[in-house]
């Protein structure tokens, strides 16, 4: 046994609580016998020397009486060992047994009382050999006993902590057999219902999210290098066809050209890619302001405007008159309604139409992006905003599958919901569901920006 495990120090204090409890009821007991003891022979003398004075003043009075020789006949009938001694103011005498002085192991009561005109003094008197026989009986009995009864608790105790914390064990050789590699284990959960099998339970939860988490975390970084393998492919490619013999000028352009966008394809792949690693690690910085939810869609929409008039397809817009004012980083959300409408715009046939629009109820600001076009399948609609997710080659129109993952970041960021209804064949619409906030009323991150700002301004 390990001189520091758990069950070395439950079995070291159930001894210790043990022992001290035997010797505490040791002693109480001792103690309380004792003062028993000595209390009933206190009692009992009482009562001797009360009979001895009612018996003495009777024969007393009557006339012509041998008192000494009557109080001998008494005398004789006490327990054994008993001694009196009795001593009048004229010179009365008398003492039992007969010159035999009270010794040290006795106990004797003293006490005063009047006969035929004269005063006494009695002293009634026991032998404590009795009461001292028992008591040392008894201390040697818990003395000897204890000590078993110490030695035995050891020994329970040490098979009972061993019971009790085999379940711990138990958890432990499961613990040691779960790694990286197989975090599909889990812990065994002891039919008890106690402390031991809640923890094993929550310890069992744990794994399940980390198993699930290093399962994404390795998909995503598969998805990633197979997307980041293709850009990467055509640059290498592309400059090798091009240094591998003289071409005219015109060829390396188109080559330079092919260069320059694949590597603008793979930098905003990286960029999502670590704004959403950021996200993740909880990292990202989105200072909030009063922001105007139509502003932002109608800025989208005319940026938007020239992409969506060279593929056929008009966007219009359903924002209201009344300023819709929430808490939010500008450019973020502007990014997500521009990742919506890029999508949108995407998946929607030529001569079809997009609809930005926003409602306002019961404190809640609704930012909705629908579009008539090919729409998502049921079986699609609940991993679309999965990192690299796309459902089909058919849909597959450009991109690399971060669009809808990056905007449902954002929306979490800003305490958003961003949900999506779909019918094949009938178009998608995505709706963002902020909270509402008061436009007169600066968040600390626009105070903090707007004072500054007058700082640098007055230092001008």
């Amino acid at each position: 046994m390990r001189t520091r495990s758990l069950r070395f120090r439950l079995t070291i204090w159930y001894t210790a609580v043990l022992t001290a409890g035997l010797a505490l009821f040791g002693t109480l007991l001792w103690l309380s016998l004792r003062h028993e003891l000595n209390a009933d022979l206190e009692r009992d003398l009482d009562g001797r020397a009360a009979r001895f004075e009612s018996f003495f003043r009777s024969e007393s009075a009557e006339p012509g009486t041998h008192v000494s020789e009557e109080l001998q006949e008494f005398c004789q009938a006490l327990p054994p060992g008993s001694y009196i001694n009795v001593r009048g103011s004229r010179g009365f005498t008398f003492r039992y047994p007969a010159g035999s002085p009270a010794q040290s192991g006795f106990r004797v009561l003293d006490r005063k009382f009047s006969a035929n005109g004269e005063e006494f003094d009695l002293e009634v008197g026991a032998p404590l050999a009795d009461i001292t026989r028992f008591l040392d009986l008894l201390r040697l009995l818990l003395w000897s006993l204890i000590p078993v009864v110490i030695a035995l608790g050891c020994i329970g105790g040490a098979w009972l902590s061993g019971r009790a914390l085999k379940p711990v064990q138990d958890v432990t050789n499961a613990a040691l057999a779960i790694s990286i590699e197989n975090l599909s284990g889990r812990l065994p959960v002891p039919a008890t219902g106690d402390e031991i099998a809640s923890l094993a339970a929550v310890l069992n939860s744990m794994l399940a999210r980390l198993e699930a988490a290093v399962t994404t975390l390795s998909q995503f970084a598969g998805d990633a290098s197979h997307e980041l393998r293709t850009p990467l492919a055509v640059i290498r490619t592309t400059a090798e066809l091009a240094l591998r013999r003289e071409r005219a000028p015109e060829a390396y352009r188109t080559a330079l050209q092919e260069i320059a966008s694949e590597s603008e394809r793979m930098t905003q792949l990286i960029e999502d890619l670590l704004v959403l690693a950021r996200s993740d690690a909880g990292a990202v910085d989105m200072p909030r302001a009063a922001v105007d939810v139509r502003e932002a869609l109608a800025e989208v929409g005319e940026e938007m405007a020239s992409l969506a008039k060279a593929a056929g397809i008009r966007v219009t817009t359903a924002l209201g008159d009344r300023p819709v004012i929430i808490s939010a980083n500008r450019q973020a959300l502007h990014r997500l309604f521009m990742l919506l409408l890029d999508n949108a715009l995407k998946y929607s046939r030529a001569g079809g139409e997009v609809i930005l629009s926003v409602t306002r109820g019961e404190g809640l600001i609704s930012a909705s992006v629908q579009d008539f076009g090919e729409g998502i399948g049921e079986a699609d609609l609940p991993h679309i905003f999965k990192r690299f997710y796309q459902a089909d080659q058919s849909r597959s129109v450009g991109g690399h599958g971060l669009g809808l993952s990056l905007a449902e970041t954002i929306a979490q960021a800003h305490g958003a919901e961003i949900d999506v209804r779909s019918t094949l064949g009938k178009g998608t619409i995505f709706r963002v569901v902020f909270h509402e906030r008061d436009a007169h009323t600066p968040t600390p991150t626009a105070v903090s920006k707007m004072a500054a700002k007058t700082e640098a301004l007055a230092g001008l």
